[in-house]
This record gives C-alpha cells, sequence and structure tokens, in this order.
C-alpha cells in the first residue's frame, strides 16, 4: 500500500451551458441560468416543462459514424468531455493509457432516452426496438467506451448511486491511485434524463418546481432535473509531474457512508459524519474551508438536512463557510451532478471566487448557514468542500486544495 497525493491535470464538461468546463464556470460564476423549456422526443403531458438540457447536441457529429450508434447521450455527453480533459491534460488522444489507467462513470440510470425510446416502440408503436438498444442503455456503456476510446485497460466500470454517483467515482479513483492501484484514472459522472418516462416519474415525487430553483430559500418548491457530464485526467503527483503536466488541483480529501435509514428522507447526522470523513481525509480542520459547493437541491427535505449536517460537522466555523448551490444554474444533473459541481469547485479555487446563490430571497430560518447571495463574491479561498446527497442515504464529500509543489 502506498499513499500518493492525486492530483487534477485535465476537465471537461457537456452541460446546459454548452459544450466546455469554462462555460459551465461562467455561467455557474457569472449567474445565467441555463434552464429552459423541457424538450422530449415524443408527446409529452406532463406538468413539469422546463429543464436544463443539453442542447443543440449532435451525437453523429460529436462521435463520428463508428462510434454514434453505439452512443446514448450519457456516453456522449461523457465522450466528448472526456476529449476536453484529455487535452488539458496534454495526453495524446491517440496514445493507448493501457494497465495502468482505469476509466470510471458515474452515472445515475445510464440510456435513458434509449430505454425510454423502446418502451415507446414496444407498447405504443408496435415496432421492434433498435437492434443496439441493450449495449446503449446499460450503465456500463458509457466507462467501457471511455475505456476503448483511450486505450485505458485497467480497470473499467460505472457506479451507479444516484446524485452521489458522479462524487464517488472521482472518490474510488483517487484511492485507487493512492493505494498504487493505477498511476491514471479518466473518471467523472454523465446522465442524460431529461426523457417523457423520467420526467413524469420525477414529477409524481413531487420534488420537481415548475418555475424556480430556490436553493435554502424559505419558499422553495423543489428542483430543475439537469442533464451533462464532466470528466476528468486524476494522476498521481509523481506520474504528472515527470511527463511535464501542470495540476489544476489536488483531491486532498473523500468521505462517503450511508444514512441506512429510509429511501427518501436524509439524515443530517450521517451527512455531517461524511463531511466530517473526507476532512479527516485530508488532514485538515474545519476552520480550513473557506466555500462549500452544497448539494443544494431546493427540495424542502434536502437544504434542511444539508444545512444541518454543515452546522454539526463544522461547528462554530459554519457562520464562517461561504455556501452556495449552483443548480440553479445548471439543474440537478443526478448521477453527474458531482462531477459537474467539482468543475466549478476547482474553478473557485483557482479563481478564488465563490459562485452565486440564486433565487433565494428570504432564507429558510431552519437552514442556518452563510449564503453567498446573488451575485458571486471574490473571496480568500484555501479549499472547497463539495457534497453529494443521494436518494437511498448514499452521501459522498469531497474536498479540493490548490496545487504546490512542496
Amino acid at each position: 500500500m502506498t499513499s500518493r497525493r492525486v492530483v487534477v491535470t485535465g476537465m471537461g464538461a457537456v452541460s446546459a451551458a454548452g459544450v466546455g468546463a469554462d462555460l459551465l464556470w461562467h455561467a455557474a460564476r457569472d449567474g445565467k441560468p441555463c434552464i429552459g423549456p423541457l424538450e422530449v422526443r415524443q408527446p409529452y403531458g406532463g406538468r413539469i416543462r422546463i429543464s436544463a438540457q443539453v442542447r443543440d447536441f449532435d451525437i453523429e457529429a460529436r462521435l463520428g459514424p463508428q462510434i454514434a450508434p453505439f452512443a446514448d447521450a450519457f456516453t456522449a455527453y461523457a465522450l466528448v468531455a472526456a476529449d476536453e480533459a484529455i487535452a488539458q491534460a496534454g495526453l495524446d488522444p491517440k496514445e493507448r493509457q493501457g494497465p495502468r489507467c482505469a476509466a470510471l462513470l458515474g452515472t445515475g440510470i445510464g440510456g435513458l432516452k434509449t430505454i425510454d425510446d423502446g418502451i415507446y416502440s414496444v407498447y405504443f408503436a408496435n415496432k421492434r426496438p433498435e437492434t443496439l438498444t441493450v449495449p446503449k442503455l446499460i450503465p456500463s456503456a458509457g466507462p467501457s467506451m471511455l475505456s476503448m476510446r483511450y486505450g485505458a485497460t485497467g480497470p473499467c466500470f460505472a457506479l451507479a448511486s444516484a446524485c452521489s454517483s458522479g462524487s464517488q467515482a472521482v472518490g474510488l479513483a483517487t484511492q485507487m491511485i493512492r493505494a498504487g492501484m493505477i498511476d491514471r484514472a479518466i473518471v467523472g459522472g454523465s446522465e442524460a434524463c431529461a426523457t417523457n418516462g423520467s420526467m413524469r416519474a420525477w414529477e409524481c415525487l413531487r420534488v420537481l418546481t415548475p418555475d424556480l430553483c430556490r436553493p435554502f430559500a424559505k419558499n422553495r418548491n423543489g428542483m430543475v432535473l439537469g442533464e451533462g457530464a464532466a470528466m476528468f485526467v486524476l494522476e498521481a503527483e509523481g506520474a504528472a509531474l515527470a511527463r511535464g503536466a501542470e495540476p489544476l488541483a489536488v483531491i486532498a480529501g473523500y468521505g462517503t457512508n450511508s444514512d441506512a435509514l429510509d429511501p427518501v428522507r436524509p439524515d443530517a447526522t450521517s451527512a455531517a459524519a461524511c463531511m466530517a470523513m473526507a476532512l479527516e481525509d485530508a488532514g485538515l480542520a474545519p476552520q480550513d474551508i473557506d466555500y462549500v459547493n452544497a448539494h443544494g437541491t431546493a427540495t424542502v427535505m434536502n437544504d434542511v438536512t444539508e444545512a444541518q449536517g454543515l452546522n454539526m460537522a463544522f461547528d462554530g466555523h459554519c457562520d464562517n463557510l461561504l455556501v452556495s448551490s449552483t443548480k440553479p444554474v445548471h439543474g440537478h444533473g443526478l448521477g453527474a451532478a458531482g462531477a459537474l459541481e467539482l468543475v466549478i469547485s476547482i474553478m473557485a479555487l483557482r479563481e478564488q471566487i465563490a459562485p452565486p446563490n440564486l433565487n433565494t430571497e428570504i432564507q429558510d430560518p431552519k437552514c442556518l448557514i452563510r449564503l453567498v447571495g446573488p451575485e458571486a463574491v471574490k473571496t480568500n479561498i484555501r479549499a472547497v468542500l463539495s457534497n453529494s446527497l443521494a436518494f437511498g442515504g448514499i452521501n459522498a464529500s469531497l474536498i479540493v486544495t490548490p496545487f504546490d509543489a512542496a
């Protein structure tokens, strides 16, 4: 067993803001919501008619005729985001990464658009599903296609733990590199969930807002579904520096645990324990964290639970923490959420800017945290904590710190 520092050398994103990590960051930093009218392929009779979808994304044009037939949108988003990450990391996209490189992807469900199309074909159009339905819809299609694209013959699998999937994938890849199992990972989260069936199912849970996502507001009434992917190149520090890479940040801490209580009701004590676990893993004290990118779904239960958890984990320092949820900008990306928000967390650290928390005119008195407000704040940020709190009580927290060669 070794304990190596893990650095981020590249990142990329596909989101409602467009293709590119910079577009996602600029939208979050500048408080520009990317939510618009819901567009689905089949007739839709739902009440919720807004989403943060990836728009004007032609899979065949992006991936070409050899790969596109095998790619559901969630796979395509991951591949395009990974291409950006590979380029930023300074890796040759044609070079086979080999057995010391993993391809891991977090996703809530996998090929939802393929599933939705298949169901419509069978039950409504009396047609056979398309031939490649199975290899496109399975959650492992994403990491498999990533491994093929870059010749990564190390560990390859999908993590499906609802809204914590992307964060858990990054956390697990970090642990694998630290342990010496691999030297590099192409890792992140992806989701393409704006389908007829998905929207109606989420609507039944009464957790979607018909108008605005208002994290931690007294009048919050739900979240907006979002889509997209964020991918990272993680490397052992020594391996990255040996090839001349310039690290963007350090994945300093990772915590994950389970409430083990209820399928949909989160638990503050467990969330706090998860954050404390990430702090211990990073070797940091609560006072070392300056900004928290909250899970902040704007649902009634999640926001109170997360605020209580922050107060438990950070105790008196919670009054000093700047907190915001960026979901009013990019929506709730489910299995991609943790990865999309890690991009924002890394950029917040690099630019020393805490992005805004939009649409919260009156803060819920049950959410006693220091929200950023409607404008970004330029401030000293030494470390950022990013939370993901999933259905099923699965929690994940990541901590990023600046890279220094010391």
